[in-house]
């Protein structure tokens, strides 16, 4: 079998989010060669396969890749986010990644693009079309952009059963449907299953015609607080410096989340309900409204069965009927949790080492991967900040990501390299307030005065919840 042989410096396996801003920061801050493999005909991951109302949940501004803008600095004029920073849809984030693919990638001379190929392992590769061979040999590093194993609907495989002659579909599908079924029912409590509530709503289906099977609430986080541009620091700069106040004067961790809920960092869909989950959901206030309307939430556990008269959950059943559409919003974003060192060898496993932002932490990576010397600094300066589940996992996340950010304000070339990177989002934010604006100038004393203190609570408190486990 004939094998073609390739040489390269960066063998990067996946064109998602995660392996364009790696690449992309590798060829602003680097003269290497790089060759990109993914399995999909186009760049852009699981965005190939999105459903067709999906839109960021964190604004455009800082998402993507650092040298190319996605969003322009527009804000949404209409809809459920207007007045915040625009979410691009899924055809626009797909247009994007192709864009950078077509007209910054491939013309720079230094990347290697090889769509609809199966990575197999140790640098060889098939092609799915014509089955031909090839193997990358040489001293080169492997980038494996798949780790975290973003899951969608349309290709997720529930975890209980389906009985014949039930109506059953992903969210992808809603918009097929040309005739009016007798009720729907959204199974799932996560993102998703907001995004198919969301959508049902805003295409005039009654909220009472809504059931709502919520097998965890989670925690929310507040997208106003996210925001990129200046005229949002108060709520951006000033939500974290109301963040750390909030951890520092916590006595125990009932209290913190009562406090971060008080201080608008966290929000819940129903104020009776204590979550248990927390996956870094954003969401606006007018969405949360919204969901709201929805009164017939069902929370008996997770879903085991779902039948043409009943459907069967961990704590008990609600019956259904055969003209019902069961909408399947059960898949996890990311299906692997585990953690690894970043940096081992000559592999390099890009993870979160910022919360809720892979595409960032991508860019931050590849940044430290060429200017830094030795393999123990280079983890050291990328922690990995672990994507959350329970509730609880809100503190263990939180730790290495102050401590992410404490040793990156040390360094002065990192900090410089923060300010002009499009997705960091904030360090320009804090460069550009006016040195006049003593309101702006007091949120940033008010940060650093409960930085420190914030970290020394969420190590006892991570404490207590590791004695408890």
């Amino acid at each position: 079998m004939a094998i073609t042989i390739l040489k390269t410096d960066y063998l990067i396996v996946g064109s998602g989010a995660v392996g364009m801003a790696f690449a992309d920061t590798l060829l602003s801050d680097s003269t290497a060669d790089m060759i990109i493999v993914d399995r999909f005909q186009k760049p852009g991951g699981h965005w190939n396969n999105a459903y067709p109302f999906v839109t960021l949940h964190q604004p455009s501004a800082f998402y993507g890749v650092s040298s190319r803008e996605l969003s322009n600095g527009k804000l949404d004029e209409t809809g459920l986010n207007k007045g915040l920073g625009r979410l691009a849809s899924g055809a626009e984030v797909n247009a994007y990644f192709d864009s950078v693919m077509r007209e910054r990638f491939l013309p720079s001379g230094r990347v290697r693009y090889f769509p609809m190929c199966d990575y197999e392992g140790e640098g060889r590769f098939r092609c799915l079309l014509s089955g031909k061979y090839f193997a990358v040999q040489g001293q080169h590093k492997t980038v494996d952009a798949t780790y975290l194993k973003t899951t969608i609907p349309s290709t997720h495989t529930p975890s209980f059963t389906i009985a014949d002659g039930v109506q059953f579909m992903p969210l992808n599908d809603l918009p097929k449907i040309d005739t009016p079924p007798k009720d729907f029912v959204v199974i799932g409590g996560g993102k998703t299953g907001m995004d198919a509530c969301l959508w049902l709503l805003e295409n005039r289906v009654d909220p009472d015609n809504i059931r709502w099977i919520m097998p965890r609430d989670g925690w929310l986080l507040d997208r106003k607080n996210a925001q990129a541009t200046i005229e949002f620091f108060n709520e951006t700069i000033g939500g974290q410096a109301a963040q750390f106040e909030a951890i520092a004067k916590a006595e125990n961790v009932e209290d913190l989340f009562n406090r971060l809920e008080a201080s608008g960092i966290l929000l819940r869909l129903d104020p009776a309900v204590k979550p248990q989950m927390f996956h870094g959901a954003t969401i606006s206030q007018a969405e949360l409204h919204e969901l709201r309307e929805i009164k017939n939430v069902i929370r008996m556990g997770r879903v085991t069965d779902v039948g043409t008269n009943t459907i069967t959950l961990e704590n008990g059943e609600v019956p259904t009927t055969p003209d019902t559409v069961h909408v399947d919003c059960s898949a996890s974003a990311i299906s692997n949790l585990e953690t690894k060192p970043i940096f081992q060898g000559d592999l390099i496993t890009p993870q979160t080492v910022r919360s809720y932002q892979p595409v960032f932490s991508a860019s931050m990576i590849a940044h430290i991967e060429v200017t830094k010397e030795t393999e123990k600094e280079k983890n050291q300066l990328c922690g990995v900040v672990p994507l959350p589940n329970h509730a609880d996992d809100w503190i263990r996340m939180m730790i290495p990501f102050m401590m992410n950010q404490y040793q990156w304000s040390r360094d002065s070339e990192i900090r410089k390299w923060l300010e002009n990177n499009r997705l960091d989002g904030f360090s320009g934010m804090v460069r550009n307030i006016d040195p006049n604006d003593e309101e702006k100038k007091a949120i940033l004393m008010r940060l650093r005065e409960y930085s420190m203190p914030a970290m020394a609570r969420l190590q006892q408190f991570k404490a207590e919840l590791d004695a408890a486990s």
